[in-house]
């Protein structure tokens, strides 16, 4: 980790604080629940607007049309133009 300061005595360092964010996300295919990570001072909007190709997303677990679980996973990467809405919710608990 590299920790810089500025003249005024600011500090600079390649650490990205974010807080968990329980959410519901509709892809084109799937409904998925798990948690979005939103950096600080930032609202949910605007991790889903930044121009990285995927949205990270942990605890997730991926339903199918019946509403069962087809896949968990600690780590999923969720390609951005798939997704067509998302919702801050609750951790599907199945």
């Amino acid at each position: 980790m590299t920790i810089e300061f500025d003249d005024k005595g600011k500090i600079f360092t390649d650490v990205v604080l974010k807080i968990s964010t329980p959410a519901v996300v509709q892809t084109t295919n799937h409904i998925i629940y798990g948690m979005i990570h939103v950096r600080r001072g930032e609202r949910l909007k605007d991790e889903l607007d930044r121009e990285e190709l995927f949205l990270a997303m942990t605890q997730a677990k991926v339903l199918g049309d019946d509403g069962q679980v087809l896949y968990q996973s600690d780590f999923l990467a969720v390609r951005r133009n798939q997704i067509v809405w998302v919702m801050p919710g609750k951790e599907k608990n199945d």
